[in-house]
């Protein structure tokens, strides 16, 4: 008998479910849309060149070297992305009242500031969008949050964002909830509100004394354009918002296994910060102790180089322009097949994924008819979008549509 005999089966992790499915399957045409990094249109991954060249200016500097970082990380990195994140003008940044903490990734952002509200400042009930990313659920619950609540988000028969339910279920949450809110390229609709729709999510907040933690995994990535993708992040701050923001690099640097995140905290005085970070520094203490430099170096060098920094932005222009691009040729196919339904969704949405609105039988029919991976949701990774793959996965979805109305 084993002391662990007693431990049940947890259920499988869907997307690496099927990203292990998808590499197993020996089809010619199997096509991946489900793992959300980005590929070229050779369906290969890709390393940015700017992090490869700062990769080789790193690795050439014999100052460096492997000692361990202190528990709030590599300050370089943390306050450029926190600049990156707020602006180069950011009065919050002048007044020093915001810094940046580097944690392992977005997820550990996420992680250590669901820990500290929930540790440090006694909130108790945090409210997600419905649906969301599926680890929000799971890290505040670890996290010790009484209750994960939620707020809708996506109106599935028009394939639209729920404005209205959004705003009424956030006016009835009470007061002191923490608010989940995605800073651009929602994930998994790649429905924003608009600038104004956030100023009106703003007013309700305010009203309702709820507190905004953004998750922003697509600075850059979604419009190729920086300062676009923080507006909705710096509309709450301008407003005098006390928030947080879990920032990552995976997507816009090509960083995934690196793990490299910052944790935005913001505040209304910089008269807290001192032991807000001592409270934050012990819960890294008692988590993972420090977190890992060679990434942070990476994004450091790229942020503070102007030829490295103007290389990375050609670059994420490059990734989400041949992203939107793939929108626009999909629903072209997928609309002169005469496909059943409004497809115009599809180039509304913005960043890597696109909510299709595919039934359960038509995501099925997908998987076991046409090798296309993609998770139960219907939700699809555009960048497994390619010149070479794209009419097959037109006709294959107007085939499931068209089979299983």
């Amino acid at each position: 008998m084993s002391r662990f005999d007693c431990v049940e089966s947890g259920p499988a992790i869907e997307i690496f479910a099927l990203s292990k499915a998808f590499k197993e399957d020996t089809f010619p045409q199997k096509v991946d849309l489900g793992i959300g990094a980005y590929r070229t249109n050779e369906a290969k991954p890709w390393v940015l060149p700017v992090v490869r060249k700062a990769e080789l200016e790193i690795a050439s500097d014999e100052s460096l070297n492997h000692e361990y970082l202190g528990q709030l990380g590599d300050e370089l990195f943390s306050s450029s992305a926190t600049k990156m994140l707020l602006g180069s003008d950011s009065k919050a940044i002048a007044e020093n009242r915001a810094f940046g903490i580097q944690c392992l990734s977005g997820t550990g952002a996420l992680r250590i500031g669901a820990d500290f509200l929930r540790r440090n400042a006694g909130f108790k009930i945090v409210y997600i969008s419905d649906p969301s990313w599926p680890n929000h659920r799971l890290l505040f619950l670890h996290a010790g949050f009484q209750e994960v609540r939620t707020y809708r988000y996506w109106d599935a028969p028009n394939r639209q964002l729920h404005f209205d339910g959004m705003l009424e279920d956030l006016r009835n949450a009470p007061e002191d909830s923490v608010v989940v809110l995605h800073a651009c390229a929602h994930n998994p609709t790649g429905i924003d509100p608009t600038a104004d729709q956030w100023k009106a999510i703003a007013d309700v907040m305010e009203e309702k004394k709820l507190f905004p933690f953004f998750d922003c995994a697509y600075q850059g990535f979604a419009s190729g354009d920086l300062d676009r993708d923080a507006n909705s992040f710096r509309t709450f701050v301008d407003r005098g918002f006390e928030t947080l923001c879990a920032q990552s690099f995976a997507k816009n640097f090509g960083l995934y296994n690196e793990r490299i995140g910052n944790l935005t905290v913001v505040l209304k005085n910089p008269s807290p910060v001192v032991n807000v970070r001592s409270q934050i520094t012990l819960l890294v203490r008692g988590n993972y102790s420090n977190p890992p430099v060679h990434g942070a170096r990476i994004v450091g060098k790229v942020l503070n180089d102007a030829q490295l920094n103007q290389e990375w932005k050609n670059c994420i222009k490059l990734m989400s322009g041949r992203i939107q691009d793939m929108r626009k040729v999909l629903r072209e196919n997928i609309e002169k097949l005469g496909t059943p339904g409004k497809w115009s969704h599809i180039t509304e949405q913005i960043g890597m994924f696109s909510y299709t609105g595919l039934n359960g039988p038509q995501i099925k029919h997908l998987v076991d008819n046409y090798h296309i991976y993609l998770p139960k949701d219907g939700r699809i990774s555009l960048s497994g979008i390619n010149t070479n793959n794209v009419e097959y996965v037109a006709k294959a979805i107007n085939d499931a549509v068209k089979q299983f109305p």
